[in-house]
């Protein structure tokens, strides 16, 4: 049997379809892809064969019921998708730049334009859904575990203009997932439903959560200012990890930050750095302000 990875099968597709289209004005897809990745043994085979009868977009399954694994494991194949995804962009627009500047506004179309949180996101490459399995083990955690897990999830699925929901053996919360997946395969309208909360199953499709709503980090006011991150997305790690520090935490140890070392100076990049540090201060300032009124409100 052949013994090409996932990659590179992916790779001689689009090739081939490169080729057969060269002579044509655009990209006509007339067959859909869908990705399955995420832990292992996280219920992603089962989530298949119960929800696909036939069908390129990501799916990441995510095991609820293994916290600690759960940030490194998206983030390692988020990372490395994201950078797959973009590499076959860029190499599409050199030779149809029409096409891929259509697959790269294509991923803004879940999120409004008048979205508050429109210039804040940074959507994912091609369409994806994050899914957490396991939720008949999950929804035994103790309540404030579950709430930062929510919170976390629920911003870095916002942040990537993706979907986010919860399963479990149900067959109610598997038809649900059908749906979503039927909706990235086939083209069919996606769910208007939405669930956020945290005593539940979330089900959150693309465009329908905000910032606003999913509040700052579960972290004290005064201890948000004190934790040192370079972007939204670092802040939401720190805070999570604190609580869920990955298994081999004690054998990693944190190396020198070669942004504050003299000899890596470069002025412009400098100067840059210094923008975004400031709006990541922004951020958090008014991520904390936001934590504040959600916590009077309710």
């Amino acid at each position: 049997m052949p013994s090409e990875t996932l990659w590179e099968i992916a790779k001689a597709e689009v090739e081939k379809q490169e080729r057969n289209g060269s002579e044509g004005d655009g990209v006509e897809i007339g067959e859909k892809s869908v990705f399955f990745i995420g832990s292992k043994n996280g219920g992603k085979t089962t989530i298949i064969l119960r929800c696909l009868d036939r069908t390129f977009s990501i799916v990441l399954v995510l095991d609820l019921s293994k916290p600690n694994d759960l940030w490194p494991t998206m983030e390692t194949l988020l990372q490395a998708t994201k950078s797959h995804v973009d590499k076959m962009i860029m190499k599409l627009g050199k030779i149809n730049s029409k096409a891929a500047s259509e697959m790269r506004q294509k991923v803004w179309g879940n999120i409004q334009k008048d979205h508050p949180d429109h210039e804040l996101i940074d959507p994912f490459p091609i369409p994806l859904i994050i899914i957490g399995s396991k939720y008949d083990i999950f929804q035994d955690f103790d309540s404030e575990k579950r709430k930062v897990i929510c919170k976390t999830l629920r911003f870095v699925a916002h942040y990537y203009g993706a979907s986010l929901m919860f399963t479990s053996k149900s067959e109610a919360l598997l038809l649900k997932i059908r749906g979503v997946i039927n909706q990235l395969a086939f083209g069919i309208d996606k769910s208007k439903s939405i669930c956020v909360d945290q005593n539940k199953p979330l089900f959150i499709t693309a465009g329908l959560d905000s910032l606003k709503h999913i509040g700052s980090p579960p972290v004290p006011d005064n201890d948000i200012g004190k934790l040192h991150a370079h972007s939204p997305m670092e802040l939401w790690k720190k805070v999570y990890e604190k609580l869920f520090p990955p298994k081999s935490i004690n054998t990693l140890k944190v190396p020198k930050d070669p942004a504050k070392d003299p000899q890596y100076a470069e002025s412009e990049v400098d100067e840059m750095r210094i923008q975004k540090d400031q709006e990541l201060e922004q951020y958090k300032r008014s991520s904390s302000k936001s934590w504040k009124q959600i916590e009077l409100d309710s």
